[in-house]
């Protein structure tokens, strides 16, 4: 493991990579100890603070975790795929927000994605997750629901049927499109919609997934993408109609 002094890049951000890039190689394997700070300071040729900084920023992204006592230390941490979900879920966040992604192009990725999860859904879901979908449903058709508690509902909605499909990089890639995605999509839609509309897609799709019928499960996303693109659409033609 390397470093440049040279270089304009923080230090404890390139021990940071150097320790990262190891555990992608399998050069460090998970629960091997690594280093002291010590042993880490002079290999790297810098103070302790800096080793200490850097293993802080692997810490941040549970790629180690830290232990006390005489057989404490660092150790490569074994990352699981809920332990990735909230960074997957912010840095899709980031991209949409910094890249000026279109309503289009979002809600095109996001629908071939979950569309994708609904027949391994259909035949994989429990009935714990068949059952959140259905307190979903029956959220969201309360009359007092806010618009706020109302797009967080429809979060928790797909999230189940998304893993429903049980396969946990499925699931891991869907964070970013139905917890980053999805709440940016109703931000723009939330003023045009019928509620009404939106629950009977939702129950059409439920319908399907308890049924165990994939291709009409995918047909009822199908047709809530269409029932989003139009919305959107309804939206923005009044946006320019006030220019």
């Amino acid at each position: 493991m390397k470093i440049d002094p040279n270089s304009t890049a923080d230090l404890s951000a390139q021990i940071a990579t150097a320790i990262r890039d190891a555990i992608v190689a399998g050069d460090l394997i998970v629960d091997e100890r690594l280093p002291s700070e010590s042993e880490l300071a002079e290999q790297f040729q810098v103070s302790r603070a800096t080793v200490r900084e850097g293993l802080k920023r692997l810490a941040a992204q549970s790629l180690i975790r830290t232990q006390r006592g005489a057989t404490g230390g660092a150790f490569v941490n074994r990352l699981s795929f809920e332990d990735a979900y909230s960074q997957q879920i912010t840095t899709s966040t980031l991209l949409l927000s910094m890249n000026a992604v279109s309503f289009d192009t979002a809600c095109e990725a996001r629908y071939a994605l979950e569309r994708a999860c609904a027949p391994l859904s259909a035949s994989r879901r429990t009935a714990d997750q068949l059952a959140t979908m259905r307190a979903e449903i029956f959220r969201q058709g309360q009359p007092g629901l806010t618009d706020e508690a109302f797009c967080a509902s429809d979060v928790a909605f797909h999230r189940a049927l998304v893993d429903g499909a049980h396969n946990p990089v499925l699931s891991y890639q869907l964070a970013g499109a139905v917890e980053a995605m999805q709440p940016l999509m109703n931000m723009i839609t939330f003023t045009a919609r019928d509620r009404a509309t939106i629950l009977a897609l939702h129950t059409t799709i439920t319908d399907a997934i308890e049924s165990g019928k994939g291709d009409a499960a995918v047909a009822g996303l199908s047709a809530l993408e269409e029932e989003t693109r139009n919305l959107a659409a309804d939206v923005f033609a009044r946006r320019a109609a006030k220019r």
